[in-house]
């Protein structure tokens, strides 16, 4: 008989990457689907950008971070992005997937077959079951757009919607600092483009015109940070291989 998996002491690990930017992570949960979550510090105002599953209360770990207002913003509607939204009083999401958010739509989210026993490593709580999991029905206070801006006082991103991995997909880009938190839009591991909600027309379209983005450093929603010269070869090679004869860069996935 199989052991028990034990509890961990502590769900989320955190990694300050410059002065006012940290990234969280879900330490106990399957490297390959674990999310990035990024806090911004502002002067005004702080970012938090994705929330991760939702199985551990985010805004209690990071309490000790926050000394103004946060906007937690979810870069689409995944579980492993925006199941902690829920938690936070100020939250926003693009328009294509509120109304997902609001319905708590596990089928949008990815739920219904994503979230699987032996992607946890430790369990977040006693008696934690996956077969329990679900994505918590919230109601976003703001609904993003295309053009947007969110402005944190010191510094200001543009919201771009960028679609293809789902509806809803945006990034945020600071043109001064040329910094883009880029979701699952684009990282660098294997791309996922045939999801429910995928679309890979759309995600060609989206990567033609990311070829024009200027960056100083992508941050992703996995894995690495990179930069200007990874971000250009990703590009490449994923058109390249999409727009190959033969390959179903004319199907649309339901």
């Amino acid at each position: 008989m199989e052991s028990p998996k034990p509890v961990c002491d502590q769900w989320f690990a955190t990694r300050q990457i410059q002065h006012d930017l940290y990234c969280i992570t879900e330490a106990h949960y399957w490297w390959w689907n674990r999310a990035n979550l990024w806090l911004i510090k502002g002067r005004d105002q702080d970012l938090l950008i994705d929330t991760g599953l939702g199985v551990a209360s985010l805004r209690q770990y990071i309490a000790n971070l926050i000394d103004k207002p946060l906007l937690a913003v979810a870069s689409h509607i995944h579980y492993d992005h925006a199941g902690g939204l829920h938690e936070f009083d100020h939250r926003a999401i693009h328009a294509h997937e509120a109304v997902a958010l609001a319905e708590g739509d596990n089928h949008a989210a990815l739920c219904d077959h994503g979230v699987l026993e032996e992607h946890f490593e430790q369990l977040p709580y006693p008696g934690f079951r996956v077969e329990q999991y679900s994505m918590k029905p919230t109601q976003p206070t703001q609904i993003l757009q295309a053009g947007d801006v969110i402005d944190l006082g010191n510094r200001a991103f543009e919201v771009m919607h960028l679609p293809g991995h789902s509806p809803g997909c945006i990034a945020l880009y600071d043109p001064k600092s040329r910094d883009l938190f880029s979701g699952d839009i684009v990282y660098d591991g294997d791309l996922l483009d045939e999801l429910y909600g995928s679309d890979i027309p759309t995600y060609i379209s989206t990567y033609e015109r990311l070829q024009h983005v200027k960056v100083e450093t992508v941050h992703p929603g996995h894995y690495r940070s990179f930069g200007q010269e990874r971000l250009d070869e990703i590009l490449a090679e994923y058109l390249a291989f999409r727009r190959q004869p033969g390959c179903p860069s004319e199907t649309k996935h339901p």
